[in-house]
């Protein structure tokens, strides 16, 4: 198995701070760092791995081992070719005519929702495969439509754009992600799709909000939920775009430790869940009443309520109408709440539930991981299922 995550911090630290002085710098507790160096955890709260890793100057995948790859045979397949769909030079040639056939506007919609499909289910690796020529036949489509089509083709392309942008962000791409989305919002532009526009902030919240950027991921999706805040009768469209937009800003929120502001936002997300009454998928984005009590969990978590975590998780139905992908992060959040407190066969319980209900999911996560690796840490003599867990998410020493 690779360094745990402790012995990495150990050893950037090393050439640089005290265990006071990494604490001081990043604004946590001493406690947590000696912790997690020694390996009596492996395991903090998002933001203060972010904390931490800002003041070492690394990216956060450096700490956690996240997994940036999808090696394959295949020479057009890969980030490496997602990279240069999204990176095209047409323009800057005499002829500026893109090499690839077009597809017929009902050919990229089916294609974008595919790939949405895809990216729900956790099937990164096929995403891989997939996007790069998938991008290419979407530009040349909106580029060679007819008048009358462009707003659709211009709409699926933005789709698909932010369907790489999202896949990238698992595979520690930030700066290709980054890259996607913005594209997206360029393309959106010409789809004269206001919500769309609207809901797109949703992905670059979330990319702020993965880079530790909370602050500026609640300015952003506040500013778009302002441009689309429903008054008198709005369509269920409009409701779940600024819920969801809403409910965005308050996990950002949660974990700039602003309890208040959290939960004000919630209450704001909740309102308008029970208003809409059903979970609803809205430019690749669900919202609902359900969709509301797992962001609730995971703000809960974040900011180490972990009793409130699970007494908010038992409000998710069990038959929630959630994405997989979004029900197997939920599950991450109460597998963290009960080894946080103690309940170590229960944290295992859930992990595996996970693995069996998204393993193509489990695979580009590093959470779980972590979570396996205190569990066989704890355990004075390791049970064959969380052995066998452990090999299997490669959390298991050698």
């Amino acid at each position: 198995m690779d360094d745990s995550v402790g012995k990495r911090i150990a050893k950037r630290r090393g050439k640089l701070f005290t265990q006071q002085g990494l604490a001081d710098r990043a604004q946590v507790s001493v406690d947590v760092i000696r912790k997690l160096e020694q390996g009596q955890r492996h395991t903090a709260s998002v933001d203060v791995f972010q904390r931490i890793a800002r003041a070492l100057d690394v990216p956060l995948s450096r700490l956690l081992d996240k997994q940036d790859a999808v090696p394959s045979e295949d020479p057009d397949a890969g980030v490496v070719a997602i990279r240069h769909a999204l990176t095209p030079v047409d323009d800057l040639l005499d002829d500026d005519v893109i090499d690839t056939a077009p597809l017929t506007v009902e050919d990229a919609e089916r294609t974008v929702t595919y790939m949405w499909g895809c990216y729900w289910s956790g099937r990164y690796e096929l995403l891989s495969r997939l996007l790069p020529e998938a991008l290419i036949g979407l530009r040349a489509t909106a580029s060679a439509v007819p008048v009358a089509d462009r707003p659709r083709a211009a709409r699926a392309l933005a789709r698909g754009y932010q369907a790489a942008g999202d896949t990238l962000v698992h595979l520690d791409q930030p700066d290709a992600a980054w890259l996607a989305i913005r594209e997206a919002m360029r393309a959106a532009r010409e789809s004269n799709d206001e919500l769309l526009d609207a809901a797109l902030r949703v992905s670059v919240a979330w990319q702020l909000l993965v880079q530790g950027r909370y602050d500026e991921s609640e300015r952003v999706a506040l500013a778009a939920a302002r441009g689309v805040e429903p008054a008198g009768d709005v369509n269920d469209a409009q409701l779940a775009t600024y819920g969801v937009l809403t409910s965005t800003a308050a996990t950002a929120a949660a974990r700039s430790r602003r309890a208040s502001t959290a939960n004000d936002l919630l209450g704001v997300a909740g309102e308008v869940a029970n208003r809409l009454g059903y979970e609803r998928s809205e430019c690749q984005t669900t919202f609902g009443p359900a969709k509301v009590a797992m962001m609730s969990v995971d703000c809960a978590v974040v900011q180490d309520d972990y009793g409130d975590a699970l007494a908010n998780a038992r409000n998710l139905p069990r038959d929630a109408a959630l994405p997989l992908a979004s029900r197997a992060r939920h599950l991450a959040d109460v597998a963290m709440a009960h080894l946080r407190l103690g309940h170590g066969d229960r944290a295992l319980t859930t992990i595996l539930s996970m693995e069996q209900l998204a393993p193509d999911w489990i695979e580009y996560q590093a959470l779980p991981r972590q979570m396996v690796s205190e569990l066989v840490e704890q355990e004075r003599r390791v049970s064959a299922p969380l052995r066998e867990l452990a090999i299997r998410l490669g959390a298991y020493p050698d």
